[in-house]
């Protein structure tokens, strides 16, 4: 039989007021807290939060407080990668992020869905589905990214967009949802 964890990650309805994943969160809520209270002279102290929190990013992580997310630990970031002020990762199911990829403020990637059935609803399940954001890719301020999604390498995404379908490498996309404007390749 599965732990709740054992089926959030493999993205089967779970119930998230389970023991250990509220413990999980928790931790995650504490060290988001010290990391947004700490101060922009603390270089040192911010850099052993954010491995501790994110324990699979690469060099070089620039996360601008405040940040939060759900547990951390679902988040792998490549080598470069900067998240402006305000970005939620809501990281139930795998979230990565590929070398030298820019968030701008307010970004928010929700892996977390809920069933469309209120009966399951009711019962307070919830499931997730694993985001992948290609390298070099530069995501605008203010921008969502739903349950799902792909953004493919050197993609740009206009701020204020809500990214609801796949997006393929080198173009432009923005809007709501969000559509391909033009290609970026010559």
């Amino acid at each position: 039989m599965k732990t709740e964890k054992e089926k959030m990650l493999s993205g089967e309805f779970y119930n998230a007021l389970d023991r250990e994943l509220s413990r999980e969160r928790l931790n995650a809520r504490l060290l988001s807290k010290e990391l947004n209270d700490s101060r922009e002279d603390e270089k040192e102290k911010r850099e052993k939060i954010i491995k501790k929190l994110i324990p699979t990013s690469g060099d070089n992580l620039w996360l601008e407080p405040p940040f939060y997310c759900d547990y951390g630990t679902n988040i792998i970031i490549g080598k470069n990668v900067f998240f402006n002020f305000n970005c939620i990762v809501l990281d139930v199911a795998q979230v990565k992020i590929g070398n030298r990829t820019k968030m701008g403020p307010n970004v928010q990637i929700y892996t977390a869905t809920h069933p469309i059935d209120y009966k399951k609803r009711a019962q307070g399940l919830e499931f997730g589905k694993s985001i992948t954001i290609g390298e070099d890719v530069w995501i605008g301020g203010g921008v969502i990214i739903c349950p799902g999604i792909t953004i493919g390498d050197r993609t740009v995404i206009g701020a204020g967009s809500v990214v609801t379908k796949n997006i393929p490498s080198d173009v432009f996309a923005a809007g709501n949802p969000c559509k391909i404007i033009r290609n970026l390749k010559p």
